[in-house]
Parts: C-alpha cells; sequence; structure tokens
C-alpha cells in the first residue's frame, strides 16, 4: 500500500520543480528523480527518504527502474500507483532510445540499438534472450523474447528460433541476451548455440546479423569480435 503519512514539504517539491524546469534533466540529482516522480504519486508523503532508500536497495537509479515492479511494489511505502510511477519513466525512456533502431534500418542505426538494449536489458537480475527479426532492407519486423531463464541460464531452441523466423518472413536475426553477472564476455554455449542458429538459417537464406550480449558495463559483439 502507498504510504500515506503527512508531510509540509510543499516548497521543497516546488524548488525541485523549479529546478527541473530551468535547469534541464541533469539539474537533479538520481534521488531527487525519484523523489519527485514519487511525490506526484504519493502526494501526502514526504518522499525523499524513501527516494533514498529505493536506489540503495537495488544498486542505483538505472537498476532501480529496471528492476521487476512487484519487487518494488514489495518494498516498504511503496504500491501499486507508486511502483507503476516508476515502470512508466522506464516505459517512456525505453520508447524514446529504441524510436532509432525501430524507425531506420537496423545496421545504419547501430549505436541506437545498443544503447536500447543496454537500457533494456543490462541490469536485469535473470538472463533472457531475443530475438530481432529484420526484413530484406534490414527493418525491424519484430523484437521478441525468445526465452527467460534463472539468474544465470536461459533455455534457447535454435529450431524454435528458426521456425519462427519462417512464419514472420523474416529475412536476417540478431540475437541478444544479458549476462546477470554484468560481465558481457561470450561463453562458449553462447559462441556455439550462435553458430547453430547462424548454419540453420544459412539453409534457409535466413542471415545472422549478429549476436549480442549485455552486462553492466557494456556489451559485445560475437561479430565484432570474430567468433562468429
Amino acid at each position: 500500500m502507498d504510504g500515506k503519512a503527512e508531510h509540509h514539504g510543499r516548497g521543497h517539491r516546488e524548488r525541485l520543480r523549479e529546478r527541473l524546469l530551468r535547469g534541464g534533466p541533469d539539474a537533479l540529482a538520481d534521488h531527487e528523480l525519484i523523489e519527485y516522480l514519487l511525490a506526484l504519486a504519493i502526494p501526502r508523503r514526504d518522499t525523499k527518504a524513501l527516494a533514498k532508500d529505493l536506489i540503495a536497495e537495488f544498486g542505483g537509479f538505472s537498476a532501480l527502474l529496471s528492476a521487476d515492479a512487484e519487487a518494488i511494489a514489495k518494498q516498504p511505502g511503496m504500491g501499486d500507483t507508486s511502483t507503476a510511477a516508476l515502470k512508466i519513466v522506464q516505459a517512456a525512456a525505453l520508447r524514446l532510445v529504441s524510436e532509432p533502431a525501430r524507425t531506420r534500418p537496423i545496421l545504419s542505426s547501430w549505436q541506437a540499438l545498443s544503447d536500447y538494449l543496454h537500457a533494456d536489458m543490462a541490469h536485469r537480475a535473470t538472463e533472457r534472450v531475443r530475438v530481432l527479426h529484420l526484413d530484406g532492407k534490414n527493418r525491424l519486423i519484430r523484437d521478441e523474447l525468445a526465452s527467460e531463464g534463472s539468474i544465470d541460464e536461459a533455455a534457447v531452441y535454435t529450431r524454435e528460433i528458426i521456425r519462427r523466423a519462417l512464419d514472420l518472413g523474416t529475412s536476417a536475426l540478431i540475437l541478444v541476451h544479458n549476462h546477470p553477472s554484468g560481465d558481457a564476455t561470450p561463453s562458449r554455449a553462447d559462441i556455439q548455440l550462435t553458430r547453430e542458429i547462424l548454419e540453420a538459417g544459412k539453409r534457409l537464406n535466413i542471415q545472422v546479423h549478429d549476436h549480442i550480449i549485455v552486462g553492466r558495463e557494456g556489451h559485445t559483439s560475437l561479430r565484432s569480435a570474430g567468433l562468429i
């Protein structure tokens, strides 16, 4: 349940608002952004301490916004309304950074794609595998979740990925998965899986452009690393 303790911080919130409107995105510290956001959802509560506690609990600003909604809602002082306030910001941010990748050929907007994938996947606590399906002009047809697993593995089946590509009329694929450990170094299993999908795709004229592994500190392209 969202906290409802009364407070008298209206002047403080007005100062935060003015700093934001006059100074732009960098005018507020991470905890102040969360504080002001929560204040919109919990107007009768002083949200400064709550904001700091949430950032500390989840390990940072990005990790908080990327966290599972259920995990956020379980924190003291949080509820559905305040959790939704955080998740709508994440959704809007992902929509913003993904737009170039969604509206232009992927290979000509590679940096935008990398930024989007990092924002969406770098801080996730479980491993998930996504497949980007592209048409003949390398435009995005579909961005699909192929598998989600435990803290360090997700089951991916080559046959299912290729079958789905055929269903969608896919001309090329980009495989993406995250390493919850934070280390984007590809494992032997990552390399082997990629080569299996690449070979299966060749038989049906479906290219595998790359396999991108996302970690907290960056990402690794198996194509750029010479591994496929």
